[in-house]
């Protein structure tokens, strides 16, 4: 079919020249409507002159349920200030094989379901969904303002199985992620450093972690006014991995001859690693009943209880007293796991100390790593790790 005369509003200023339909989808071409004046893609300036014609063919939205395909005929111009380049099109955008239409439906459904889905809803090869999608990310997060941290959260989560991490950095006021890069040593978290700049460095006043010495040695370095706070859920799960754990494999093994009891103290884990307000009504029987059988076991739960305190809001003479104590009663307790963790917790004092002075803690971000491993599943993994990272800034732009 061919008809010179038919505009739609779809394609401003070009008309359908022919259609067709195939086996693969329907096929329209388009070309420009007469007397309508070419326009420079960089300036926007009006070019009478032309420099040649040449065809493009692009994909449009489906319809009724069939791919459409666009066989677009288009100009370059010669304009008088930028040269020889292509005419503006305002529903295609340079280069582009899709319209602007279609890539605004891709990235729409792209924020609601993964690149797979979104590639069986359109036709589209995943690489291209992928491309479309990370224009429109970069472009999202090219809006978003300057970030100026005063007080950041650093944590990993885990990236793929075998031991391979990624570093989430967040500004603790306004919970926007500011960078994702992978691995958790010095030198994967110091570009970070390197994008914030010595002068934003030089702003950061306080920096929430985990007692990890590569995060602690990068921060000290690039941001010496700052101060590191030691989150009080990493240094529990550390004591409840080197101490409780510790203790209670000790004690079961000493229970060799009493089976009973062996039993008791080997299903006890979760029972000592809960906090008491979290241990169910019906369970509470059968602690109290585990801690008055078992003397280590009862020190090293009090002691647990003991060091949570250090991070309650007090006095910094007040901290200085509690820490003294809980020392003096790890070093007495005769129990080698709580003396050795005690001692290499005493270099650390400075961070937790830090608390007093700055309640921050990695809450925030542990929130935002279940989401990310949500995000991880429902894609079924990322293959592209840069791409995900993108995916989670512009998943966590911060509170307005």
């Amino acid at each position: 079919m061919h008809d010179n005369n038919l505009e739609l509003p779809f394609w401003e200023g070009f008309s359908i020249w022919n259609f067709d339909r195939r086996s693969d989808g329907i096929w329209i071409s388009l070309v420009p409507v007469p007397g309508n004046d070419a326009r420079c893609s960089n300036c926007s300036a009006i070019c009478p002159r032309l420099h040649g014609r040449y065809w493009r063919t692009v994909r449009d939205m489906s319809l009724l349920g069939e791919p459409v395909w666009l066989q677009v005929n288009l100009r370059r111009v010669r304009c008088a200030d930028c040269g020889t380049c292509a005419e503006q099109i305002d529903w295609l955008d340079r280069h582009a094989r899709v319209t602007r239409r279609l890539a605004q439906f891709v990235g729409l459904w792209c924020e609601k379901l993964p690149v797979a889905h979104v590639c069986q809803l359109t036709g589209l090869h995943w690489e291209t969904v992928r491309r479309i999608e990370r224009a429109r990310l970069i472009e999202q997060l090219a809006t978003l303002p300057a970030a100026q941290p005063s007080k950041l959260v650093m944590d990993e989560f885990a990236l793929f199985k075998g031991h391979r991490y990624a570093t989430v950095v967040l500004d603790a006021d306004t919970r926007q992620v500011l960078w994702v890069g992978e691995g958790r040593s010095r030198g994967a978290v110091r570009p970070f450093f390197e994008w914030l700049g010595a002068e934003r460095c030089q702003q950061i006043e306080a920096v929430a972690m985990d007692m990890n010495t590569a995060f602690d040695l990068e921060v000290q370095l690039h941001c010496p006014r700052a101060r590191i706070v030691y989150d009080l859920f990493h240094v529990v799960a550390k004591y409840g991995r080197e101490v409780i754990d510790r203790v209670r494999v000790d004690e079961a093994n000493g229970l060799k001859h009493d089976k009973s009891a062996r039993q008791k103290v080997k299903r006890g884990r979760w029972l000592l690693l809960r906090n008491p307000e979290n241990v169910p009504e019906e369970q509470r029987p059968k602690l109290e009943e585990l801690l008055a059988a078992n003397k280590a076991l009862m020190t090293t739960y009090i002691m647990k209880a003991s060091l949570k305190e250090l991070w309650q809001p007090s006095g910094a003479w007040q901290w200085r007293c509690r820490w003294k104590t809980w020392l003096r009663m790890a070093a007495e307790s005769e129990i080698e796991s709580l003396s050795r963790f005690a001692r290499r917790l005493k270099t650390y004092w400075r961070g937790i100390l830090a608390r007093v002075r700055w309640p921050m803690h990695t809450g925030q971000l542990e929130g935002i790593n279940n989401r990310i491993k949500v995000m991880k599943r429902m894609a079924y993994g990322y293959r592209d790790s840069d791409f995900f990272f993108l995916k989670i800034k512009a998943a966590f732009p911060g509170n307005p």
